[in-house]
């Protein structure tokens, strides 16, 4: 999954010969799972059609205030449209619409909703080579990054003149990882490395039958994916589960047992920044595993269970620049267990949530918590889907590690 995956991304075309490029660049905004709207100059229509790219980006696209051809066509907003977008970027740029941004003339409508955004924007020159290096681009460009803009640089090669050299626009996969880069760089979990665990252990009984639990992994596979939507290097280690991690920045584990989900847990702890232990680990395991199947008999069946080690406890034994988070799942007396369970592991922070509250516990898309650091401030929250609540831990850990999420 790329980190433009559900943004909305605006992208405003230019009339030079680059613009033919547009049709590549939209199909991988979409292909990234972007939102994509296009706006254009009358003079970009003479080198790449709006039937093209309406076709691939899957909305209309805008070049006028009005649609004289349409009756019924309302006025278009292009503030409406600027506020819209979640990232713009100007491609090609030429050297007439830059300076035009530069100064801020306002002769079109994609100048206009420039303007209007509020979102970054990101513009990709393409012009002669002698353009390019003209001491007037250059002071264009300075201009335009000290607004805020970023410019992406022009690549060197063959350009429509027949010279060689820099000016031509960037190629549409350049253009979409430098974003990537970008956008990732500037999110607040950046150079993180995050350790997560989910879903349930097996404790085998024998080859067919083992213990286990109804934990389904949703929580911590959000948790995953927001720490990894935040920029951060996400290690999840992850007990069977049907769920999979689409995400570039997640490393699964998987793991069945609790013995394995330690070993894999100890293996990434040293490295990692922060660590949230989701995972309903099995407290006890069969003392004896037997190598075939245990045939059904008339009389009763007694298995002697014997703890498994305390995954949470050890890394709080051992934990360094770490903030470690635990999950305590109650039935009962749940805040007095959750802080003894916090003191006792030597924990940084624990979510509290319990089986009694509708709609929270195992197998459901929603959760109900209550966020509890090391000195017993409690934070609790409303239900609400997974996702959200994941976003809502990772925002109090930011608040007592000094991170701005928002």
């Amino acid at each position: 999954m790329s980190v433009l995956s559900g943004k909305k991304i605006l992208l405003g075309i230019t009339g030079g010969i680059a613009a033919y490029k547009t049709a590549f660049l939209v199909r991988l905004f979409i292909k990234a799972g972007a939102e994509v709207r296009v706006v254009m100059t009358e003079n970009a229509r003479e080198f790449v059609t709006p039937l093209t790219l309406s076709t691939l980006s899957r909305n209309p696209v805008l070049s006028k205030f009005t649609d004289k051809e349409r009756e019924s066509e309302l006025w278009n907003n292009h503030v409406e449209l600027g506020l819209w977008a979640d990232y713009m970027i100007v491609a090609p740029a030429t050297a007439n619409t830059m300076a035009k941004m530069a100064n801020g003339v306002s002769d079109n409508f994609l100048l206009a909703t420039y303007l209007s955004a509020k979102c970054p924007v990101y513009i990709a020159p393409a012009m002669d080579l002698d353009m390019y290096k003209h001491p007037s681009t250059r002071n264009t460009f300075k201009t335009l990054q000290g607004f805020g803009n970023v410019i992406i640089p022009a690549g060197h090669g063959e350009l429509a003149s027949g010279l060689t050299g820099e000016g031509r626009m960037e190629e549409p996969a350049e253009i979409v990882g430098f974003m990537e880069d970008h956008i990732l760089q500037s999110l607040p979990l950046y150079g993180k490395k995050v350790l997560i665990t989910a879903g349930p252990t097996y404790e085998a009984i024998d080859p067919v039958r083992f213990i286990g639990n109804h934990s389904s992994g949703r929580m911590g596979m959000a948790l995953a994916q927001a720490a990894a939507g935040l920029g951060a290097e996400v290690t999840l280690v992850l007990g069977p589960s049907s769920l999979s991690a689409d995400h570039s920045r997640i490393d699964t584990v998987r793991v069945t047992s609790a013995e394995e989900m330690y070993i894999a847990v100890h293996r990434a702890f040293d490295h990692a920044d922060i660590a949230i232990l989701a995972a309903a680990v099995s407290d006890y395991r069969p003392a004896v595993v037997t190598d075939s199947k245990i045939k059904k008999k008339d009389a009763s069946l007694t298995l002697t269970l014997e703890p498994t080690k305390d995954i949470l406890a050890s890394l709080g034994n051992i934990k360094k620049h770490q903030f470690l988070v635990g999950f305590a799942l109650e039935t009962d007396r749940e805040t007095e267990h959750a802080l003894e369970k916090l003191q006792r592991k030597n924990l940084d922070a624990i979510v509290l949530n319990s089986m009694r509250d509708e709609g929270a516990g195992f197998g459901k898309s929603t959760n109900k918590i209550t966020f509890i650091d090391r000195d017993r401030h409690m934070t609790p929250f409303e239900l609400k889907p997974k996702t959200e609540v994941a976003l809502d831990i990772f925002r109090e850990i930011g608040r007592r590690t000094g991170i701005e999420i928002s």
